[in-house]
């Protein structure tokens, strides 16, 4: 065990250390040493080393993510309550409720142990809405993969899956939506992006300070033990060596993985839920990245004073573990609180009552300093502020690649396209059956998506939908996107069509969008290339949110996702937060109407850079992205809205991937009732059924209300197109596209629903 106290390192200045393996780089320790006036002792080390590191401070991202808090005072339209720097995003939805929702990464650990590093990513991120005085109320996941027939894919996928399923069913959340996608280039590095959405009302609302000279420091929850030493810095922040696969790097850092306890996290939730009602909570953090190194130093940093800590008194798993490792452990299911003396002993008994260990290790001073204590030695004696808030700050280099420019010269306009009826009906079955396209029930079937009771809407539904309260019809809907071709193409649109298509998936459902929040999976920041990409991108978002007048409330970075030299496609994934008062209105995704009239909103043009036709049937990625209209998308929202609530909309389904044939595929197997179409005369028929243009969704309306509905498409100006009516459901329903093919809806199920369980389903 090694402990030298704070005296120990004044005395002897030229100790060696291992500062270089903790992930420090020279200027950055020599700056430590600048700070404290000393070298650091073991314990400050092992402190700064895993909050200094990329996945905690931030340092290569904070001088571009200024760009989300620079956005107008409009844009908040009077409705966040809490935003970035918090621990998650809260948002006023009405009727005294708020909503917290955020999204966070958890990848590299899922890829070295794939159960246990995708099931505590959902821990850790339902503690974060947790800690701001929220009930967890559902889980999304955005899940990217290599090739799906990939060795490594079927090693890490299904792991995955059941980790996220498992720790959510245990905890009694509904999984209400989410992607999984596959390409290439995310082998060996998949991204397990994880969501939680809460509900608090106003009042509820506790943020993470250290508070109160005198007031009880508070650790409870599991035992900390030896899983997830250092997994920020060992894992987060670094990137892959190429030899690193499938029995290679990965299981020698596998004790960098923390190992969740879902059924204690269900208790922890009711405990910490019961402490917040009865008062008795001046201040809360959850212990996820950095463990106690950053609850205390966060806490500490955010109060009014400082905190002493007696760390000796940290209840653990592993009595052999040293101080520096009880510092840096990210065991799970622990929260720590700030308490007033007079109510620590009902706090005890609040623990006691749901059986979660609790344990006073620490007290709020006036010293401003953070002092830890071991068996009597002070072994970290420093300003809270330098290990929490004011880390490195890089700006890194960036530059557009040379490879770019050739990228987007590339147009797929040279690809072989389909024009007979029989070539369209066949690359519709092609893309319907690819990996990315193809039915999710074998993920989704593994998730509980109606646990609590008020799931309105789930996958494979465009967003989820939750319920606010039983007593309300009130109620919010998410979704989570991002097409990382698109981003690759072009960072800067590519980016605001991520934004795009996740405001278009909550405006199908009906609701308004609200609120943003972001996972920004980038290569590592030492490439200039992959800075530009991360500049544009953050530049593109910001720029995006201004225009639809949406905050971003929080979100992720996560740097170093690359395998040796190759990084993953930039995958900035959005997540967009609606509201709508009434979820008996929600817009369901299939229709249900035999007769009733389809309607195409928007405009189609023959874009097809970095498309799922071009990816599927010409493994060809180049040209440009679809080219964004926020406006139109603006618009397109409205109409939606607006129909929605008038009862217009029988039914809706937006555009994006596959463009209007996959839609029409999904809308019309989701109920099981066909389609007849008759294609635009103007629109080459394989422009109209595979290009991927924006701000467009396909509806369903009855003859009741055609007329109404088209006057209020015209009235806010989104071009409206009637491209036929819906079908008959049986034996012999189709989907029928006049005067080109036909395909039964069985021939289209079954082509839809083979994929993944033909290549998972022995795994």
């Amino acid at each position: 065990m090694t402990v030298d106290t704070v005296k120990q390192a004044g005395d002897t200045p030229d100790a060696p250390q291992p500062y270089a393996e903790l992930g420090l780089k020279d200027d950055e320790y020599a700056r430590i040493r600048d700070i404290l006036g000393r070298r650091p002792t073991s314990c400050e080390l092992a402190m700064y080393s895993v909050m200094w590191s990329e996945h905690c401070s931030y340092k290569s991202s904070k001088v571009h993510l200024r760009k989300f808090g620079d956005l107008p005072a409009e844009t908040h339209r009077g409705k966040l309550l809490a935003g970035i720097g918090e621990q998650a995003g809260v948002v006023d939805v009405g009727e005294g409720y708020a909503v917290t929702f955020k999204i966070e990464s958890h990848n590299h650990p899922s890829y070295v142990e794939p159960y246990q590093g995708a099931a505590t990513g959902v821990g850790g991120i339902v503690r974060d809405i947790l800690a701001m005085g929220a009930r967890p109320v559902a889980v999304m996941d955005s899940l990217r993969f290599g090739p799906a027939d990939a060795p490594d894919t079927h090693r890490v996928l299904p792991g995955v899956v059941a980790g996220v399923g498992g720790y959510g069913n245990c905890l009694g959340l509904p999984n209400i939506g989410g992607e999984v996608v596959f390409d290439p280039s995310y082998a060996g590095n998949p991204l397990v992006n994880a969501l939680c959405v809460g509900v608090l009302r106003h009042e509820d609302l506790h943020l993470a300070k250290a508070a109160g000279v005198g007031n009880q420091v508070i650790l409870y929850g599991a035992k900390t033990g030896g899983d997830g030493i250092g997994g920020v810095s060992v894992l987060a922040s670094e990137t892959f060596d190429a030899s690193t696969g499938e029995g290679g790097g990965g299981p020698a850092k596998r004790p960098a993985v923390q190992v969740g306890d879902p059924f204690m996290e269900k208790l922890l939730i009711e405990c910490t839920l019961e402490l917040f009602a009865a008062g008795i909570v001046v201040g809360i953090q959850d212990l996820g990245g950095a463990g106690l190194s950053c609850a205390t130093s966060e806490l500490a940093s955010a109060g009014e004073g400082g905190m002493h800590v007696w760390l000796d008194r940290v209840p653990l798993r592993d009595s052999s573990l040293a101080p520096e490792e009880i510092l840096m452990s990210e065991s799970q299911e622990r929260m720590m609180a700030v308490v007033a003396p007079a109510d620590v002993e009902r706090f005890l008994e609040i623990c006691a009552k749901w059986d979660v260990p609790a344990t006073v290790v620490g007290e709020v001073d006036d010293s401003s300093r953070l002092t830890v204590e071991w068996h009597g030695q002070t072994v970290v004696d420093v300003p809270p502020r330098t290990v929490a808030h004011e880390g490195p700050v890089y700006q890194r280099p960036y530059a557009r690649p040379d490879r770019q420019d050739a990228l987007q010269a590339d147009v797929p306009d040279h690809l072989p396209r389909p024009s007979s009826g029989a070539e369209l009906r066949q690359t519709l079955l092609a893309l319907v059956g690819s990996a990315n396209l193809a039915d999710r029930s074998w993920v989704t079937d593994q998730y509980d998506r109606y646990v609590l009771g008020n799931t309105v809407a789930a996958q494979p539904d465009d967003a989820g939908m939750i319920r606010v309260a039983d007593d309300s019809t009130l109620g919010v809907a998410a979704a989570t996107d991002c097409n990382g071709r698109f981003v690759q193409l072009d960072p800067y649109a590519g980016t605001q069509l991520a934004l795009a298509e996740a405001y278009r998936n909550v405006a199908v459902s009906g609701a308004r969008p609200l609120a943003v929040t972001n996972c920004l999976n980038f290569g590592s920041p030492e490439d200039p290339g992959v800075m530009w990409q991360f500049e544009q991108a953050t530049r593109g978002l910001a720029d995006a949110c201004r225009e639809l007048g949406l905050p971003v409330t929080g979100g992720n970075v996560s740097f170093y996702n690359q395998t040796g030299e190759q990084p993953i496609l930039p995958t900035p994934v959005v997540g967009v937060l609606g509201v709508t008062d009434d979820v008996t209105r929600t817009i369901p995704q299939g229709w249900r109407t035999p007769g009733a009239a389809l309607y195409l909103l928007g405009t189609t043009a023959a874009e097809f850079g970095g498309s799922e036709w071009a990816h599927v049937v010409h493994g060809h990625l180049g040209g440009l992205p679809p080219r964004v209209d926020l406006a139109a998308e603006r618009r397109l929202a409205q109409v939606l809205g607006e129909a929605g609530d008038a009862g217009l909309v029988l039914a809706a389904h937006d555009l994006s991937d596959g463009g209007l044939a996959q839609a029409l595929v999904e809308g019309s197997l989701r109920a099981g009732f066909g389609a007849r179409v008759s294609l635009p005369a103007d629109v080459d028929p394989f422009v109209a059924l595979f290009a991927e243009s924006g701000a467009r969704a396909v509806v369903s309306v009855g003859a009741e209300d055609e007329a109404e509905f088209g006057r209020l498409c015209e009235r806010i100006g989104v071009p409206v197109t009637r491209i036929g009516t819906v079908g008959t459901d049986g034996e012999g329903a189709a989907l029928v596209v006049e005067g080109a093919f036909e395909v039964p809806l069985a021939e289209l199920r079954a082509t839809w629903t083979v994929t993944l369980p033909g290549l998972y389903e022995e795994s």
